[in-house]
């Protein structure tokens, strides 16, 4: 009695929460979404952000900008290529692609966010 007792909890423990990606396919468009969701909000502080520069100050973001996308592109491909032909990669690349958006989101925050007389910010 007590090992099916053991046995039933054990089983519900490992259960995963209602809701969560069960295959690969449901964990790699778990991660697709997420890394959506990173775009949305760089797209929307890259907007703010270039609103309040002057056109040489947004071209020179803009320059940035394209070079990051390559390095986290290949940083990502770097990541990924122990996955590569693998079910995993796509999840692995995205979520490695996502992770990073999100700095660059801080990043470009912190440029939003400078307090008076920080010399590290653009202001122009």
């Amino acid at each position: 009695m007590i090992r099916c007792v053991v046995g039933l909890l054990m089983a519900v423990v490992a259960m995963p929460a209602a809701g969560s990606a069960q295959s690969q396919m449901e964990l790699n468009q778990q991660a697709g979404t997420t890394l959506q969701d990173a775009d949305r909000q760089l797209n929307a502080v890259y907007t703010k952000l270039r609103t309040r520069l002057g056109p040489e100050s947004r071209a020179r973001l803009q320059a940035a900008e394209e070079a990051w996308i390559r390095f986290r592109d290949r940083e990502c491909a770097f990541i990924g290529a122990p996955t590569a032909g693998g079910t995993i990669h796509g999840m692995i690349v995205a979520q490695c692609q996502a992770r990073l958006t999100l700095v660059r989101v801080k990043d470009l925050e912190a440029q939003l966010n400078c307090q008076e007389g920080d010399l590290s910010c653009v202001r122009e």
